[in-house]
């Protein structure tokens, strides 16, 4: 027996799909409510929140948020900074100082004092703390979607279902059986245009896109996102409108689209190949790029009915 829920959390819309036990629907959308309030820069009395603003001290938090940061540190690293959480202060001069629900245009920048940062932040895992750097800013973005979604599909398939699918915003993780026992399929489909630009078949892993085709908004006359090249400090343009990658788990999917998106076409490329991960980068024009290894998930049949993966 199926089921599936769609709900709106993390500023995005979630759906969360359950083969076998499909009461466990609501411990899922308890779980990414638990987690959205424990990392929303959006919420004043998040951990996340509350780490900002004592910056340049240590300040406990739960195990999830210590794990948050500790997989933000790593994905910085492995990235070789392109990914970084520490840009805060960029992202809001972007104008992203409020949720993509009420970002508007508006004729001038928002002000920021926080400096750009450099994955600055220190992590104690043993008694659960982080440091964040004084005058700087953390920001799991798109990241602690992705590790909700691991975090929320390893709870559920831990209370025994045979399968479940948890996607947020387009950061989705599989575990288990599909729909009639078969693998997970997933459409991609960055634009939401009802016109995917491949399907792909997941036994278990993730999936993440990340893209500047949707989200946007204007300052002065001038677009712009919320994906920030951490070497310029001002949205990415470095050729890549979208880029989609499959790796074992959400967190590490959703840090190398980014990076993929921000460093550019070669530079996401090889970044894919040195991890072992694979995927597809979309240039300007159109033309979609694939890794190396991208192709075998590709499935040209449309059976069983696929989940629809959006950035």
């Amino acid at each position: 027996m199926e089921a599936d829920r769609r709900f709106r959390a993390m500023g995005t819309d979630v759906h969360v799909v359950v083969h076998g036990q499909p009461e466990l629907l609501d411990l899922a959308q308890a779980e990414v409510e638990r987690l959205e309030a424990l990392w929303s820069r959006f919420r004043a009395d998040s951990e996340v929140t509350r780490a900002n603003e004592q910056a340049g001290a240590w300040v406990a938090v739960s195990p999830e948020t210590a794990h948050l940061v500790d997989r933000a540190l790593r994905g910085w690293r492995v990235t070789s900074g392109h990914f970084d959480p520490t840009v805060l202060g960029d992202v809001i001069r972007a104008g992203y100082d409020r949720t993509f629900d009420q970002l508007l245009d508006r004729p001038d920048a928002p002000v920021s004092h926080l400096r750009r940062g450099a994955g600055g932040v220190a992590v104690d895992l043993v008694e659960p703390a982080v440091r964040i750097p004084l005058g700087s800013g953390f920001d799991p973005g798109g990241m602690g979607k992705g590790l909700a979604a691991d975090l929320v599909a390893a709870r559920i398939a831990a209370e025994g279902a045979a399968g479940v699918l948890v996607n947020v915003g387009g950061d989705l993780r599989a575990l288990g059986y599909g729909p009639g026992g078969e693998d997970w399929t997933v459409d991609i489909d960055p634009a939401a245009t009802g016109l995917p630009l491949a399907r792909v078949s997941l036994d278990r892993g993730a999936l993440a896109t990340s893209t500047v085709l949707r989200r946007r908004w204007r300052i002065d006359g001038r677009p712009k996102h919320h994906l920030i090249d951490p070497c310029t400090g001002e949205p990415a343009d470095r050729g890549v409108v979208a880029a989609s990658v499959l790796a074992a788990e959400g967190w590490q999917a959703e840090v190398l689209a980014k990076a993929a998106l921000v460093g550019g076409l070669d530079v996401g490329l090889a970044l894919l190949h040195q991890v072992g991960a694979t995927g597809v980068l979309v240039d300007e024009v159109g033309t979609l790029h694939r890794a190396p290894g991208f192709d075998r998930f590709v499935v040209a049949d449309r059976s069983p009915a696929p989940a629809t993966q959006e950035g």
